[in-house]
């Protein structure tokens, strides 16, 4: 599903205009982002929790030439998910079998 298909469905679901949820996907996204650029987490009780992790600088390799590349550290974003979706979605997998 790419951001479209998000933004229609949520129209549906939710019985309003697609620009509301457009909105309303751009409002989330930008808030979520924002939150982690200032070092916060973002938990949502059932959905999951977005947080940032450190990365420290390491030695990787060009696969091609085999040569060895220096990576920056940097701080990256994560997602866990919650009980309550991990649930959702292997009831769904099983269901459908």
């Amino acid at each position: 599903m790419n951001r479209q298909e998000l933004v229609e469905a949520m129209a549906a679901k939710a019985g309003i205009s697609k620009a509301a949820a457009d909105a309303a996907v751009k409002a989330f996204i930008d808030v979520v982002g924002d939150e982690l650029q200032n070092g916060g987490k973002v938990q949502l009780v059932g959905f999951g929790t977005f947080e940032t992790s450190a990365r420290a600088a390491r030695t990787g390799r060009n696969p091609q030439t085999g040569a060895a590349t220096k990576i920056a550290a940097c701080t990256a974003p994560k997602f866990k998910a919650g009980k309550a979706l991990k649930d959702q979605v292997n009831s769904s997998k099983k269901s459908k079998k």
